[in-house]
């Protein structure tokens, strides 16, 4: 992976249920680790201070067209002609993500979901699961059908043992049958950014711990 100094980082914890935002940029960069300028906090413009081990979910683009994503770690502090820097771990080439920008990554996973339909809840389980949208596995007895508009909650659990509880609304776009099951397809409508930060960091943990599997053998 070549990182050149000057590239745009925007840094996500992984260690809290909270979603933060921070910006910093690449100073310089070695084999094992990327040297990047004190991050400032998106929302409050703030420099922020972080310890050793802290880690986090890394966004970039590279040439205003490509945008990637990685987890580091916060491994150190440096001064680079006299400027104080902290030091991240390096990824493997094969941990760093390309980020689908026209269209969301769509992972196969089960999640349990609760649809809501005129005060009525009913609970269902996932084929799969994207920040546009999600496929439902149904039973013969579904409520479901193609148009209705729904109120989505999804429980997703993240690899730190934090939860987090998204609720859009929905819309039901397709009923088909996928042997040995029928699924129904709904294209989410009014889902808020921080929700949607929560699902696109969901798909990316499940994409990772997809690529470890497939790896080991």
């Amino acid at each position: 992976m070549e990182l050149k100094a000057g590239t745009e980082f925007y840094l996500e914890p992984t260690y809290t249920d909270r979603v933060e935002r921070f910006r910093c940029k690449v100073g310089e960069t070695t084999n094992e680790a990327i040297f990047i300028h004190y991050p400032i906090n998106t929302l409050t413009q703030k420099t922020a201070f972080f310890v050793d081990g802290m880690q986090f979910r890394v966004t970039y683009m590279v040439d205003n067209n490509s945008s990637y994503a990685f987890q580091t770690e916060v491994i150190g502090r440096k001064v680079v002609d006299q400027i104080p820097m902290l030091m991240l771990t390096m990824p493997k080439d094969e941990d760093v993500q390309k980020i689908q920008r026209r269209e969301y990554v769509r992972v196969e996973t089960a999640v349990d979901v609760a649809i809501s339909i005129d005060g009525q809840h009913y609970q269902y389980v996932t084929e799969d699961v994207s920040a546009g949208g999600v496929a439902l596995k149904l039973r013969n007895d579904t409520v479901l059908k193609e148009t209705m508009e729904v109120l989505v909650t999804m429980v997703l659990p993240f690899t730190d043992g934090t939860i987090s509880y998204v609720t859009t609304e929905a819309t039901v776009m397709r009923i088909f049958e996928r042997e040995p099951m029928r699924i129904a397809s709904l294209q989410f409508t009014d889902t808020d950014e921080l929700d949607k930060q929560h699902i696109v960091r969901f798909c990316f943990e499940r994409q990772l711990a997809d690529r470890k599997k497939q790896t080991e053998i």
